[in-house]
């Protein structure tokens, strides 16, 4: 698990590729201390695995079906991208909660000046995510823990401040290019457990809980609760 706080900008060193599967090398400094064979680092919001480190670069597997679903097929050597180790347990949860899962691509269809910030307009490749991207609620945009400003017509708006932008890879982006988004998880998990409920499963669930309806979850279960 990660919490979208940016800890430190690498830069693309090597690039193989065979087909839709890659291997990446990446220069990085702050990432690598304390950093062990198998730990989880997320680039550009994507969690990978390390498969080998020093002290000044790593390298991960990209497999197919994440080449397709994120921007890491765009990278170049000296490309830039944003990095962040797993949380440790213990830590400071500064941002929310980020899976390293990203639900798509989406394009910057414009920035802006809003007096000492920059408004990022971002067009979802999905517009199917949308009933996940809430005004005043948490997204992920390349790794980065924000805050949408506005949502609809094909596109959201995140409001960027200087610190930000200064050490993150949005410094670097321009209108056309391509960023990762991953949704706040508790909308998808809302949305599984009612489709689960209304497909009628769960009853295992409801045996082991007498009284309970078929189906488990519903509108009127969550308002009950005070969840809806």
């Amino acid at each position: 698990m990660f919490t979208g706080l940016i800890e430190e900008i690498g830069t693309m060193k090597s690039i193989s590729r065979k087909g839709e599967a890659m291997v990446l090398g990446i220069s990085a400094g702050v990432v690598t201390e304390g950093l062990q064979l198998g730990d989880s680092i997320a680039i550009n919001g994507v969690c990978l695995t390390a498969t080998s480190f020093d002290r000044t670069s790593f390298h991960v597997d990209v497999m197919p079906q994440t080449y397709r679903h994120s921007n890491l097929k765009d990278l170049k050597p000296g490309s830039k991208v944003n990095l962040e180790r797993a949380m440790a347990a213990g830590g400071r949860f500064g941002g929310h909660i980020v899976q390293g899962h990203v639900d798509g691509t989406g394009t910057i269809v414009s920035t802006s000046r809003d007096q000492n910030a920059v408004v990022f307009e971002i067009a979802p490749a999905n517009p199917g995510l949308f009933k996940y991207i809430i005004p005043q609620g948490s997204i992920t945009v390349d790794g980065i823990s924000l805050t949408v400003v506005q949502a609809g017509e094909g596109r959201f708006s995140v409001s960027i401040i200087p610190h930000t932008l200064a050490e993150t890879v949005l410094a670097y982006k321009r209108q056309g290019d391509t960023v990762n988004i991953e949704c706040d998880i508790l909308g998808k998990y809302v949305e599984h457990l009612l489709k689960y409920g209304k497909a009628g499963g769960g009853q295992e669930h409801d045996q082991a809980a007498p009284g309970n309806k078929p189906g488990g979850i519903d509108m009127e279960f969550l308002s009950k609760h005070g969840f809806a």
